[in-house]
């Protein structure tokens, strides 16, 4: 793990643009810092192989300290000229972040467009969950949707609301059909 680390580290620092992480890439940091924490307790610490421990435990969390802190950089960096952040190139962790950051960055773009053009500012975050009534016409397991949240599971003739792309492929499997709501 630790020449894993390295690599994407010095990658990260030579490159402009967000590299491309594993999507669990921190979870196995915490366990790879875990074992290394667990062999350290486990040594007499006058040995050489603990020396050694402690050392290269220093060195991973200042690699991980300066990955973060680099990523956190690229990703606002890229925020504040409006541009999009690839998901593909971050973890599950991160992405979820910058789903919170996002509806920020866009809520604040929009308070300063509505001051240019003379409208009354508007505070707080307005959230724009955009879901499709389904009908489920199977049991369906439990599944995460397209914005990262758990739904399910579903039984026959239940009734949902999911994300747009989720209530797309499930009606074109045949497990469920959408279901039209009027006002």
């Amino acid at each position: 793990m630790y020449e894993e680390l390295y690599k994407i580290w010095k990658s990260e620092l030579e490159s402009i643009e967000l590299v491309k992480l594993p999507k669990n890439f921190y979870s196995e940091l915490v366990e790879y810092l875990k074992r290394l924490r667990e062999e350290s307790r486990m040594l007499d610490k006058r040995t050489v192989k603990a020396s050694l421990l402690k050392g290269e435990m220093q060195n991973v969390k200042r690699m991980i300290r300066e990955l973060t802190r680099l990523r956190y950089r690229k990703l606002i960096r890229k925020m504040a000229k409006g541009e999009k952040v690839p998901t593909d190139v971050l973890t599950v962790e991160e992405e979820k972040i910058y789903k919170e950051i996002s509806s920020f960055a866009e809520a604040y773009r929009n308070l300063v467009k509505n001051i240019l053009h003379g409208y009354a500012p508007k505070a707080g975050i307005e959230t724009k969950r955009r879901g499709v009534v389904l009908r489920f016409l199977k049991d369906v397991p439990a599944i995460v949707g397209a914005d990262m949240d758990t739904y399910g599971p579903f039984k026959a003739e239940d009734i949902a609301s999911l994300p747009v792309e989720n209530a797309k492929i499930l009606s074109k499997q045949g497990l469920a059909e959408m279901v039209e709501v009027s006002d």
